[in-house]
């Protein structure tokens, strides 16, 4: 194969040369000052991330603290949860796709929870979130950009919801954080998950959240499981240190990553996600296809991914040789993920692609397309991203 494999699919995301090389640096111990200034740079990135994910870089949040964890986004999330409820403690959990279900998932483990669901792909009645917050519910949770859909949703409207109840806001960012807009204190976001793997174009493996000023007092550690104890992540972080063993090569790459972000900077990488999503997008209606996203008023397609509905001849069964025709061309996207496997297909530009990369993923849809029988206007497609991206 000529060229290299290329990830389009929503995670892991292609990492930079630098960051690469960074993981395989010479072990230190994770209780050195060497490992100490490692995480120190990481988490003065990922501060600049969560403060300053806005168009113009104007801070959106001040005071509050970035915590990186030693597993993915996952665990994030439940310790997000489980740091804040009790057991008898209402949450709300917001639900319209793969993630916003896993919330709901873990919460119930942790407190009772009152779900308002939404079919996967549809948008979010905020007047249904509005009707199941009440003064008696402890937390909200949301997904911000939902990965299994690609489907962005209101996150600045539930947060006032969730302000006029004093509940608790905790938001998944995990696709993005680091590509797209988000505003922690102006949607009045308590706690913000993100993932190393995705648009901050670091390792898999690693994770991170941010804490908003003040929302350490409703933090209760002992509460939530041994290795999500966030007292204790703080603590050890005022050290530039996690509680237990730090995936060493996973912090240095991830340093690395959010470095070259605020080099990029969060207002030009922002504005190059929301240009190349709206290019593959406009190529894939020219292609003849269809976006799986419903919107409504209040909801958005993703910047950062793109879910389109599988044509005829490429559903159900007939998508494994398309999916197949895809990857022997050194090109990797992903299906739909539980019952939407064999509908969609999903395509990511998050993290450091460049305009050839996705001009080179719409080609070899096109092809894919074609081969397995599938009548579609690849030439147009092609010719619409190199009009959009100027490539």
């Amino acid at each position: 194969m000529d060229e290299e494999f290329l990830l389009l699919n929503p995670g892991p995301v292609p990492m930079s040369a630098a960051a690469r090389e960074a993981m395989s640096e010479p072990m230190v111990s994770h209780r050195s000052a060497a490992f100490e200034r490692v995480y120190e740079r990481a988490q003065d990135g990922l501060t600049y991330v969560f403060e300053r994910s806005t168009p113009n870089e104007a801070a959106t949040a001040r005071d509050g603290e970035a915590l990186i964890l030693n597993g993915t986004a996952t665990m994030g999330m439940e310790a997000a949860v489980a740091n804040l409820v009790e057991e008898d403690d209402e949450l709300v959990a917001v639900v319209n796709g793969k993630f916003g279900r896993r919330f709901k998932r873990i919460a119930e483990r942790h407190c009772e929870v009152t779900p308002v669901e939404f079919g996967w792909g549809d948008p979010i009645d905020t007047e249904a979130v509005s009707e199941a917050v009440t003064d008696d519910t402890a937390v909200v949770t949301v997904v911000h950009n939902e990965t299994s859909t690609g489907l962005l949703n209101p996150v600045e409207r539930i947060g006032e919801i969730a302000e006029a109840h004093d509940a608790r806001f905790v938001v998944d960012g995990v696709t993005s954080i680091g590509g797209d807009e988000f505003r922690v204190d102006d949607w009045n976001v308590d706690i913000a998950v993100t993932d190393g793997q995705k648009a901050l174009a670091a390792p898999p493996g690693v994770s991170a959240l941010y804490v908003a000023d003040g929302v350490d007092a409703h933090i209760d550690g002992e509460g939530a499981p041994f290795y999500e104890d966030l007292d204790w992540h703080s603590r050890k972080a005022s050290q530039h240190q996690t509680p237990f063993t730090s995936a060493v090569p996973l912090f240095r790459g991830l340093a690395v990553a959010v470095e070259d972000i605020e080099s990029e900077g969060m207002g030009n990488r922002i504005t190059r996600h929301r240009r190349q999503s709206a290019a593959f997008r406009e190529a894939m209606w020219a292609m003849g296809l269809e976006s799986f996203p419903e919107l409504n008023e209040e909801s958005d397609y993703s910047n950062t991914l793109t879910a389109i509905e599988l044509p005829e001849g490429a559903r159900g069964d007939d998508s494994t040789a398309f999916f197949d025709a895809v990857s022997e061309r050194g090109v990797s996207i992903s299906g739909g993920q539980a019952h939407l496997g064999g509908d969609i297909f999903r395509v990511s530009n998050m993290g450091n692609l460049s305009p050839e990369q996705l001009l080179r993923g719409v080609r070899t849809i096109g092809e894919a397309f074609e081969e397995v029988g599938v009548d579609v206007d690849a030439e147009a497609a092609v010719e619409t991203v190199q009009h959009e991206l100027d490539v």
